[in-house]
């Protein structure tokens, strides 16, 4: 499979086939970056100018004011927990090894229109959002679809979920599985298949409890696990100042290299870089994908405009903060590396670097040369990235089955004669069907789930892209303080939710 999967991902993301051009440009690389840009316009870039208050106002978000599952702060850490996985450190790696250091311009580029995209989906999913017969709140692209464009656009909902439920099983699941299986093995010797149990075992015990009980987890564990990430990171730079102004001059000229890639047309190594970067930053930030605003929506607050700022402050934590960090670390540090039995001086020059080997065991390789130390016949650094691998993918495995719970839930309302007892019953089939997919993951070749993670993170951010573009005016509203900005349509149903 890993041929025509690779095909179909490589014309989305670069538009080549069979490594020949078929268009001149990434298509869904330019639709990401082309609406982030007209929502950050039209934002008159909010994101940038408020970055600072919204910080400030991270604090506050602590305490829920307003109706809601959980407060603010948990509803970012929760969305945080499904950010910061596998692409912070595996996916990283990927895009290096895919478009060189370049991508690293364009992974920063997708995250400064993402934080516009971030906005739109944190402020819409306040703004509209569903609650159940017996008061549970609850929203998401699917919502802000269904009361935001009307009963006519419920196709574009359905599809949403089709690519939600895609998404989920394959990047929410499968990869992250199948990273959190080789961390246990490279630290602990652990089989894949018993690592694969281990996870779904444990998953299943917060998973059970829903949201309340995933968002607990979340605000006790991701804000730790990342401070606790970056400071190692920030550590292993300071060990390798000097070879920093080096890396960012590999980025910068790598962001712009017009020269021919290996076999290709000129220009074709700015496509490679933008496609690697676009592509590797929307998996590891997920702005315009329509994910996180699935937990926004439950945060305890009446304000679209709070909530979107916490929304855009994830992606600006996610990929401009924890990634660089991981990209830096992987293009600074020195050590003992070889490429075909010639020595390097860096990890991603090395053959851990190169796109058939390179992901989590590339970031593992660069801090264990930074943190050299044994303990337990185990390098510092080695465990210190494996480690906060085990963490990230924990989390995001939780958040995502939340997601991909919410998407079947709205295709079964759409079900005449569905019920909230039903729709509970088919929570607890989700669930377990989730952990079955961790262990089933954990096994499989992973350069045919990264691929497939691609595809599937395209089909559930092309209808969420186009209902942000269509819901753009009412965005620019909430920016500016009209918390009932746009229409609502609203009709009594017998199904769930009872509003439309």
């Amino acid at each position: 499979m890993i041929e025509p999967v690779t095909n179909i991902s490589d014309f989305i993301w670069g538009g080549t086939w069979n490594g020949e051009a078929v268009i001149p440009f990434p298509p869904l690389a330019l639709i990401l970056l082309g609406i982030g840009a007209w929502i950050m316009i039209g934002l008159r870039f909010y994101p940038i100018v408020k970055l600072g208050s919204a910080f400030a106002g991270l604090f506050k978000g602590r305490k829920g004011k307003g109706a809601g599952e959980i407060s603010p702060f948990a509803a970012l850490s929760t969305a945080l927990s499904g950010q910061v996985g596998t692409g912070n450190l595996a996916g990283v790696a990927t895009a290096i090894a895919l478009g060189g250091p370049g991508a690293i311009f364009w992974m920063w580029v997708t995250a400064l229109f993402g934080m516009a995209l971030g906005f739109a989906e944190g402020s819409l999913a306040i703004r509209y959002r569903e609650k159940t017969s017996d008061g549970v709140y609850r929203g998401g692209p699917m919502t802000y679809i269904m009361m935001g464009l009307g009963p006519k656009y419920t196709w574009l909902a359905i599809l949403f979920c089709l690519g939600t439920l895609f998404s989920a099983l394959v990047t929410g699941n499968s990869i992250q599985s199948n990273e959190v299986a080789s961390g246990l093995n490279e630290l602990f010797g652990i089989e894949r298949w018993l690592g694969g149990l281990i996870v779904a075992v444990t998953v299943f015990i917060v998973i059970i409890g829903g949201i309340k009980s995933i968002g607990r987890v979340a605000e006790s564990v991701v804000p730790f696990m990342a401070a606790a990430y970056i400071v190692m990171a920030v550590i292993a730079l300071i060990l390798n100042f000097g070879d920093l102004p080096e890396t960012f001059g590999r980025i910068f000229d790598g962001a712009f290299n017009v020269q021919s890639a290996t076999g290709g047309f000129a220009g074709a190594a700015i496509i490679l870089a933008i496609r690697a970067g676009v592509a590797r930053g929307l998996f590891s930030n997920e702005s315009g994908q329509g994910s996180t605003p699935i937990a926004h929506a439950v945060a305890q607050t009446d304000d679209p405009e709070l909530q979107g700022r916490m929304a855009m402050l994830g992606t600006f934590i996610d990929t401009i903060i924890i990634c660089t960090m991981t990209a830096l670390v992987i293009l600074t540090v020195e050590g003992d590396f070889t490429y075909n039995g010639e020595a390097v001086r860096h990890v991603w020059q090395s053959d851990l670097g190169t796109t058939a080997m390179s992901g989590f065991v590339t970031t593992s390789g660069a801090f264990a040369a930074a943190f050299p130390t044994l303990i337990g016949g185990i390098p510092l650094g080695t465990l210190v990235a494996s480690v906060a691998l085990i963490l990230f993918v924990f989390t995001t495995l939780l958040t995502w089955s939340y997601y991909g719970e919410r998407a079947i839930t709205f295709l079964y309302d759409r079900v005449p004669g569905s019920t909230r007892g039903g729709e509970k019953a088919l929570h607890i089939a989700w669930r377990v069907i989730w952990c079955i997919g961790i262990f089933v993951g954990a096994t499989q070749p992973s350069q045919l789930v990264w691929r497939l993670g691609d595809i599937s993170n395209a089909a559930m951010a092309l209808p969420n892209l186009l209902a942000l573009a269509l819901l753009s005016g009412v965005v620019f509203k909430l920016a500016r303080g009209d918390r009932k900005a746009g229409k609502d349509h609203l009709a009594d149903t017998p199904e769930e939710p009872e509003e439309y």
